[in-house]
């Protein structure tokens, strides 16, 4: 398999109350999302389902981002998801709760190797 890298794309997130890190997680994916629209499979003549999509997110504790739930907002192609440390909390006056800030790296990858459509690896 020749991956090749098409494109990519960063996205922001937040959960504003409650520091539901899955969900700025995949806010962050949803806006990366939303700064595109992929036509390069078919010009390839490449099912968009086949794409390989590698998603990095970076939040203040990655141990509380469900990673499956991150993959499943993706509409085609197969997720590989990383959680990375980053992002930011920023904590209420009270200190009581925080905003959740997560940031997302989204790579596509597509197989163009000359068999990809005879069915061998």
């Amino acid at each position: 398999m020749a991956l090749k890298s098409m494109v990519m794309e960063f996205g922001t997130g937040t959960d504003i109350r409650g520091g539901d890190y899955t969900k700025a997680a995949v806010r962050a994916l949803e806006n990366a999302l939303r700064h595109n629209t992929i036509t390069f499979a078919q010009a390839f003549d490449v099912a968009r389902e086949t794409m390989h999509v590698k998603i990095a997110i970076g939040v203040a504790k990655p141990d509380q981002v469900d990673r499956n739930a991150v993959a499943s907002m993706l509409p085609y192609g197969q997720a590989e998801v990383t959680v990375h440390q980053g992002g930011m909390d920023v904590p209420n006056e009270a200190g009581t709760d925080a905003t959740v800030l997560a940031n997302a790296a989204v790579t596509v990858y597509l197989d163009l190797s000359e068999d990809r459509t005879s069915g061998a690896a």
